[in-house]
């Protein structure tokens, strides 16, 4: 080991000494299989924040995406979810906030399936908690799928939650969705970077993944992960300039700047969220 590296390690260490936190010896990397061009790809992903080109997806390219997408796993093979690919620019900023080349928004939705059934004479009702996980989880596999094509194509992407702050009821004004059984779950804007984006690490081990069954972190564990984010070579986190911001920790800056989060809990109300998810009737209410 370098003295520079000594002197970090140390210096991650002291930080949380104070706190009774220890850095484990993580030991050798375990070994793994030379990895293919798809694992290439998975290990290139990396997201791009509004730094998009004015240049549309080839459309070509686009139906790739579009097909691979589609043939993501889903429950029953039901597909309950329908993509909504906007291409102009004033409507992805309207409706996410970002402009791309185009932007792929992907619902949680039963109509197609309600429509079927109605059509052959059955009452069917997906509006449950039940359906909406399921048809969510859906949705969010073949926007991933997707962006993994779009990738090996050379085109770059961002999925993003954006479609969930402000006045939530435009998605449904804009693009005239269904006003039940159908919930935007996230927007994908596919293009090309105009510079590219920081790969960021990810947390690995204690508290991500657990053998045969959960592990609770112990305080070693935990203060190793608190470690780990303060260490800008892992770049785990959104902020660089914690630490000049009067933070301890960047795990500080999260929970206190980002998120916002006090030291008494929060008054809780109900949500936009909660009250669109009882407006499209996936929420059951209780009945009289």
């Amino acid at each position: 080991m370098s003295d520079r590296a000594s002197r970090r390690t140390f210096l991650q260490t002291s930080a949380l000494a104070g706190s009774g936190f220890l850095l484990p010896d993580e030991g050798a990397q375990a070994q793994s299989a030379p990895p293919n061009e798809t694992i290439k790809t998975i290990r290139s992903l990396r997201s791009t924040h509004g730094n998009f080109l004015d240049k549309p997806v080839p459309e070509p390219a686009l139906e790739t995406i579009l097909q691979s997408s589609l043939r993501a796993a889903n429950a029953s093979n039901n597909q309950s979810y329908s993509i909504v690919v906007i291409k102009n620019r004033q409507m992805m900023k309207s409706v996410c906030g970002y402009q791309g080349g185009c932007v792929l928004l992907y619902c949680a939705d039963y109509t197609r399936l309600k429509v079927c059934a109605e059509t052959m004479g059955y009452n069917y009702d997906p509006g449950t908690m039940e359906g909406f996980v399921t048809a969510s989880t859906n949705a969010t596999i073949a926007a991933q799928t997707a962006v993994i094509a779009a990738r090996s194509l050379g085109i770059d992407s961002l999925l993003t939650n954006g479609i969930h702050r402000g006045d939530m009821e435009r998605l449904w004004k804009l693009l005239e969705l269904p006003q039940t059984h159908c919930f935007p779950i996230i927007a994908l804007v596919l293009g090309y970077s105009t510079e590219p984006g920081q790969l960021k690490g990810r947390l690995d081990g204690p508290g991500v993944i657990h053998s045969e069954k959960y592990h609770t972190l112990t305080k070693e564990e935990t203060g190793a992960i608190i470690l780990k984010y303060d260490d800008k070579q892992r770049n785990l986190g959104l902020n660089d300039d914690w630490a000049a911001k009067g933070h301890k920790h960047y795990l500080d800056w999260f929970f206190k700047d980002w998120m916002r989060v006090g030291s008494k809990p929060a008054v809780q109300q109900e949500t936009q969220i909660l009250r669109l998810l009882k407006r499209t009737r996936f929420v059951e209410e209780p009945k009289a």
